[in-house]
């Protein structure tokens, strides 16, 4: 039996441009994505003796079978291989659940990697992005980690050099989005903000916060705002309470605030604490160049 336990950190989305919609029902994008400092906890059992996939969670809300993405990625590796021998995956939530911070790709992300570790793969990255991107348009992502600007359908990544560890506020509201929703009901032709990518990847190599925090744009914000204008009331509040910037992660309904440093960021997490149960303060995760 071999058993590695790992962090499964979420991803936010500095910018999210849609350019078109694709005939496979996928879309075209351009957006930059950045791993943060909150991680659900993922223990990756390897047993030897043979048996089926399992999945344990410490909250019911995670699903046990084929429609959890962890459970899938087990599943297709032990396809490739030939292998028959019994998984465990354990996974302690702490990232909000369809909150539009890519938790579940992350919790795929790591058994990928695990299993690759465990049974002795010797998959290279590239080969472990390729792997995930039959699991979801965010593993691969979540299997390099650091930023990237993300294109295509958001699985040709381009590392990006970020200066400094940026601090965040995380403010989720008590309802969940569908990504597939979300997507459906954006009105590409309509779209009258679009994000400055190339802008973004500047500040992000500069580290100017004030460079960053005015080109966070998202399109699909107008879609799920327009339903639930809480996240346009979540936004002022976090400008109001000291923000330099703020923006929807993904499909939402996640508002991510941007600060000057981790004290701002505490201070307008204790305003929040007052009117939400999901209130998170956090960083960026950076890579060093050449990683």
């Amino acid at each position: 039996m071999a058993q590695i336990e790992l962090q499964a950190r979420a991803k936010i989305n500095l910018t999210l441009d849609v350019n078109e919609r694709l005939k496979n029902g996928y879309h075209g994008v351009e957006m930059i994505m950045q791993q943060i400092d909150l991680s659900d906890e993922v223990r990756i059992t390897a047993h030897q003796k043979r048996g089926p996939v399992r999945v344990d969670s410490n909250t019911d809300i995670v699903p046990r079978g084929e429609e959890n993405i962890a459970y899938r990625a087990a599943q297709l590796i032990r396809d490739m291989y030939g292998i028959d021998r019994q998984v465990t995956i354990e996974i302690k939530k702490n990232i909000p659940l369809a909150a539009g911070l890519g938790g579940g790709s992350a919790d795929a992300a790591v058994v990928v990697t695990g299993l690759n570790s465990v049974w002795d793969l010797n998959l290279g990255l590239a080969e472990m992005m390729e792997l995930g991107s039959g699991l979801g348009a965010d593993v691969p992502f979540c299997i390099m980690g650091g930023t990237a600007l993300a294109r295509g359908i958001g699985d040709i990544l381009t590392p990006i050099h970020c200066a400094l560890p940026l601090d965040l506020l995380l403010v989720k509201p008590d309802f969940s989005v569908s990504t597939a929703w979300a997507y459906q009901n954006l009105d590409i032709e309509a779209v009258n903000k679009r994000p400055d990518n190339p802008g973004m990847v500047e500040a992000l190599r500069q580290g100017y916060k004030k460079g960053i925090a005015d080109r966070m744009v998202n399109v699909l914000e107008g879609v799920t705002a327009l339903r639930h204008p809480e996240i346009i009331g979540i936004k002022g509040l976090m400008m109001d309470n000291g923000a330099l910037g703020a923006v929807m992660s993904g499909s939402g309904p996640t508002v991510v605030g941007l600060y000057e440093d981790k004290n701002k960021a505490q201070a307008a997490a204790d305003f929040f604490k007052t009117r939400y149960k999901e209130v998170i303060t956090t960083k960026t995760v950076t890579l060093k160049e050449g990683e």
